[in-house]
């Protein structure tokens, strides 16, 4: 999906009951304006380790239907 723009990035994620994670704040947008199965976002100063263990933590507390239309900040 290189190349293709967010809002068709995320329908896609959509479509495969994918959550997303970024760290583009565009998505904070579409946020509101597409349905999603989630979006998980990073500030681009957060390093490598503290997204993993975010996402880690967000993988362990919450089930893909309580990401539906949410939007999670690491």
């Amino acid at each position: 999906m290189s190349g293709e723009s967010d809002d068709v990035q995320l329908a896609y994620a959509f479509e495969q009951k994918r959550v997303i994670f970024t760290q583009d704040t565009d998505f904070l947008r579409l946020a509101t304006e597409m349905k999603h199965a989630g979006i998980v976002y990073g500030s681009q100063k957060l390093s490598i380790g503290d997204v993993i263990r975010g996402l880690m933590l967000i993988h362990s507390i919450l089930e893909s239907e309580d990401m539906l239309d949410t939007l999670e900040f690491l």
